[in-house]
């Protein structure tokens, strides 16, 4: 459905996105992560078509996006921040959409704010941060998009709101031929629907995973001796961090395999612990952010 294949962006002299590939298919909720400044938001604009790619970059049912409005019409797009609509109400935000999208379903956007509350003679501008990400969510969902793409949907959010959204986001994926992908940093929220991980650092792809392949195979592991073992014993192919205390050493690995417990067992542990770990601490230890913050706070 979705083509990412060696997408590169430059602002100015600066090199944003390196060389991105992915892919996303119909019924799937991709999450994108990553820490601040890593070229997160730039990658969604640039799927949805607001920053350029050639022809063989960013494609949609194998057509390009960028600078193809009948392709963006099957895009819904939820930006973090919304500077276009500060002096009118919302009602004529409602009125706007209608005259671009065949399918915005009016019926939908004041279904939806039955549970959002928001004043449609306000105008935009009056509104709250999480007011206005409201806003932002209902046309979203209120356009019979095939692709739907949120950029920190959950900003500003109250957790009543937010389980709605996300909510929102499994039923319009699952019900349909539909995909989406969210960024967030929340991501406890992400671990509960997505199906893939794409971690950006540095403007690069660090990881593309489904979910459940991301928590089979990245692992911590609590491994004990009776004898003089050494971290260089241990090492293998796949190990993120290795730190002991005695003869007690815990190891993250992203090779969580038959191979790796073969290569613990053969100096006769005392016993294996395999620790199960939740996206959001993946994604520190992936980082190699654990040890910096140790590091701050001592």
């Amino acid at each position: 459905m979705l083509e990412v294949e060696n997408y590169s962006f430059k602002y100015g002299e600066n090199l944003v996105l390196d060389n991105i590939n992915f892919s996303l298919e119909k019924g799937k909720i991709l999450g994108i992560i990553g820490p601040s400044g890593c070229g997160k938001t730039s990658l969604v604009k640039a799927i949805v078509g607001l920053y350029e790619s050639n022809e063989s970059n960013i494609r949609l049912f194998g057509k390009q996006v960028y600078d193809n409005p009948e392709i963006k019409r099957n895009i819904a797009y939820v930006p973090d921040e919304q500077p276009s609509f500060y002096l009118i109400t919302i009602k004529e935000i409602v009125n706007f959409y209608k005259s671009i999208y065949s399918s915005f379903s009016e019926e939908r956007f004041y279904k939806i704010n039955k549970v959002f509350k928001i004043p449609l003679n306000k105008r935009f501008m009056q509104l709250s941060k999480g007011m206005k990400m409201r806003v932002s969510i209902m046309i979203a969902f209120s356009i019979d998009a095939s692709l739907l793409v949120l950029d920190e949907p959950t900003s500003g959010l109250d957790p009543i709101l937010k389980r709605a959204v996300l909510n929102l986001v499994k039923e319009k994926v699952t019900r349909g031929e539909k995909a989406a992908i969210i960024t967030s940093h929340n991501l406890r929220d992400l671990e509960e629907v997505c199906d893939e991980i794409l971690i950006i650092n540095n403007g690069k792809v660090d990881y593309y995973n489904t979910l459940n392949n991301m928590k089979e195979n990245i692992k911590k592991i609590q491994v004990a001796f009776d004898k003089p073992i050494y971290e260089e014993d241990l090492a293998c192919q796949g190990i993120i961090t290795i730190d002991n205390v005695g003869r007690v050493f815990t190891i993250i690995t992203e090779k969580y395999d038959d191979k790796f417990i073969k290569s613990l067992q053969q100096y006769e542990p005392l016993f294996i612990e395999e620790i199960d770990l939740n996206l959001e601490e993946i994604f520190i230890y992936k980082l190699g952010k654990e040890k910096e913050y140790e590091k701050i706070f001592k």
